[in-house]
């Protein structure tokens, strides 16, 4: 007899809508299932996802190495959770409780992130807790937040993209990171709708397109200055929107005023023509949307480059418009959930800040301890990778849902840092190159084999619902937490049922920005999701909040914005090069992104056989003039040299890519890790690491 059920996918933010059969034989097999993100469809991912479930490289056991340089051995249960729990005690006695670090992923279940999070502040008492997720939507989040008060990435359900007259999506390629999407773009050729994409690269996303414009790499944010400069220019603002809704554009005005469109051309490459019709499309649309993507936010001035695009959309008055807005296409499967609930280095459960007296208090309440207890705000992800094993620095590091040692910037150094460590634990259901490094590592459950729940990337909270339990030996991360918290001296508090922990999280988020406290399993079950805010009670005025019906707070933003006044911000910024410019040693950009088969640090779809015949090793993307100056032909194995480091790879010629620019997907390790020549530089506000756009040389081999 088979078993059916109704789930999520386990990768991007989409979270598309499947259905799983086990059938009697034990194989598992995916089906797709009308759910509003998705509508019926799956990428190459998604279809292949059940594969790594049966895999033979998956961990079934904890591994242990028990002398420096030695091997990872197998070893029990018992043996691993003394090693770890002898190791923190001894770090924690030597050098204080910061010297143990933790460090998150944006893939883990709310339960997980929250549940994480409490283990770190209460049981270690340590400040060094911070998530991949940095690297992902950190720039976007901070610029929502200065703007609006409040980041939820998408601030509306995605179907309303369909229905605008014109989207500009900037920095994105979602028809290869999240091919469903699509579905929201389909209809534009020949309806009168209108896609602009802004990429310095042609991709599958910009072949769509009504118009694309091609950036020199890294000048994204003098190009959305110039687009409102032209706004301005030709009165095409939304005055009443600007006066009703908003403060500072006086500023704006002012800062804008250089970028006139001769001046966006010479600094950016986009012709002066192309600028005008972009700026046109938008006007003229009665419904616009806006949205970026790890292109224009993965810089050293990514939170300036989204603000200036938040700019943009003000003062075409988008923002809380039903059927227009502006927005930001979350990359990691709870990127926006795994931010909201207390794995960043300076965030409590509820989207609440640490360095809030009232928020310390509410949580303390919640976790039954003293707020004076509770430790302050830490390292940021990359300062706290570049710190490890020095002195100032962790430790002992524990890695759930994460794999730096490939997906961190400058990820030699990185690579250094984590074999410096006196002790490094890493809980993942593969071995990963992070746990290849370790010192203990933990088999953990896949996403098959527990409960939870996701948020995507429209704030809608859904239901990961389990197949069928773990295999022997395998353990859910929940139940790794809770017995590390036991044997650390917190025998309650820390429960392996998701539902017990979703309860308490509910109890935590209550009141704060990321309100979840109204929201149910049962709720969810029963609506497609619900979106956040979803608080359970009343407002202090008595009235019913919006978001106490069914389906949460599908739209926000429509009445009033978040800051205490209700309106909207904006922020002056101005382009600045980007931390590191090609010159005569390092004559090329290098830009870095996802490719369809493959995700994030690859650790899961290189073990996918299906996905691993697609595009089975590294490669370059090369123009062929650049090529031929080179000596250089299609599939030639070659050098990408950065002052950080270097990576082999095989040339792959195409006229997707600027002559002056060289991309790279980042989904291997090894020889062909392209985050080892990643610049570390990172953003003063988001602390976000400048992936999208460093110097480099390409070399024959």
């Amino acid at each position: 007899m088979s078993e059916t059920v109704d789930t999520h996918c386990p990768y991007c933010a989409l979270q598309c809508g499947m259905r799983l059969r086990r059938e009697e034989s034990g194989r598992v097999s995916v089906h797709p299932r009308d759910f509003p993100t998705n509508r019926g469809g799956l990428c190459a991912k998604g279809w292949t996802a059940a594969e790594l479930l049966t895999s033979p490289e998956r961990l079934t056991g904890p591994l242990i190495r028990h002398t420096p340089g030695g091997a990872l051995e197998p070893a029990s249960w018992d043996e691993a959770m003394e090693r770890i729990t002898d190791g923190v005690r001894a770090i924690r006695r030597r050098a204080g409780n910061d010297a143990v670090a933790v460090f998150g992923g944006g893939g883990l279940t709310n339960e997980k992130a929250y549940l994480l999070g409490k283990f770190a502040r209460v049981v270690l008492g340590t400040a060094n807790i911070d998530y991949n997720g940095r690297f992902c939507m950190s720039s976007a989040a901070a610029a929502g937040i200065r703007a609006f008060g409040l980041d939820r990435g998408v601030p509306f359900p995605i179907a309303d993209i369909a229905e605008a007259d014109c989207v500009l999506l900037a920095g994105s390629n979602p028809a290869e990171t999240m091919p469903p999407f699509l579905r929201h773009l389909a209809d534009r050729p020949g309806t009168g709708r209108s896609l602009v994409v802004i990429d310095p690269r042609r991709t599958a996303t910009a072949d769509r397109a009504t118009l694309h414009l091609r950036p020199t790499p890294g000048t994204d944010l003098a190009l959305a200055n110039g687009l409102l400069h032209i706004v301005i220019a030709h009165g095409l603002l939304d005055t009443r929107y600007i006066t009703t809704r908003t403060r500072g554009f006086d500023e704006v005005r002012r800062a804008v005023a250089d970028w006139w469109p001769e001046r966006v051309e010479r600094t950016t490459g986009v012709p002066v023509a192309d600028q005008h019709r972009a700026a046109r499309l938008l006007a003229d649309a009665d419904r616009a949307v806006i949205l970026t993507g790890r292109g224009a936010e993965q810089h050293s001035k990514g939170t300036d480059t989204v603000s200036a695009f938040i700019n943009l959309a003000l003062a075409l008055g988008l923002p809380g418009t039903p059927g227009s807005g502006y927005a930001c296409l979350t990359g990691q499967g709870n990127g926006q959930g795994g931010r909201e609930h207390g794995q960043k280095a300076d965030q409590l459960p509820g989207y609440r800040s640490l360095h809030d007296p009232a928020a310390r208090r509410h949580i303390a309440r919640i976790w039954g301890v003293d707020p004076r207890a509770l430790p302050g705000a830490g390292l940021s992800a990359y300062e706290l990778l570049d710190r490890l094993g020095t002195p100032s620095g962790p430790r002992g590091l524990l890695v759930f849902g994460s794999n730096p040692a490939v997906s961190a910037p400058n990820a030699r150094h990185v690579e250094e840092r984590l074999r410096s460590l006196e002790l490094l634990v890493v809980a993942d259901p593969v071995r990963s190159e992070t746990a290849a490094l370790a010192d203990v590592v933990l088999p953990s459950a896949q996403w098959a084999e527990e409960d939870g729940t996701m948020t995507n990337l429209e704030g809608r909270v859904l239901r990961r619902r389990r197949l069928y339990p773990p295999p022997p030996g395998v353990r859910t991360d929940l139940d790794i937490i809770g017995e590390l918290a036991r044997r650390l001296g917190h025998p309650g508090g820390f429960p392996a049922e998701p539902r017990a922990v979703f309860d308490e999280l509910r109890r935590a988020s209550s009141g704060g920005a990321a309100d979840y406290s109204g929201i149910t399993y049962r709720r969810v079950d029963e609506n497609d999701g619900v979106f956040w805010p979803a608080p359970r009670a009343r407002s202090a005025a008595g009235s019913a909040h919006p978001g106490s019906g069914p389906s949460g707070t599908p739209r926000l933003f429509l009445d009033a914005f978040a800051h205490p006044d209700g309106r909207a911000r904006f922020l002056p910024v101005d382009h600045r090069p980007a931390a590191e410019e090609p010159d005569a040693d390092y004559p090329l950009h290098l830009t870095t992104g996802r490719i369809m088969q493959h995700y994030q640090s690859g650790a899961q779809t290189r073990r996918v056989p299906t996905l691993a015949a697609a595009v089975p090793r590294p490669r370059v993307d090369v123009h062929p003039d650049l090529a031929g100056q080179l000596g250089i032909e299609d599939g030639d194995p070659v050098r990408v040299v950065s002052r950080r480091g270097e990576a082999r790879a095989h040339a792959r010629l195409t006229t997707a890519v600027r002559p002056d620019t060289l991309f790279m997907p980042f989904h291997w390790g090894g020889e062909g890790r392209a985050n080892s020549l990643v610049n570390d530089a990172l953003d003063p506000v988001s602390r976000m690491p400048e992936f999208k756009v460093g110097a480099a040389r390409l070399e024959r081999l």
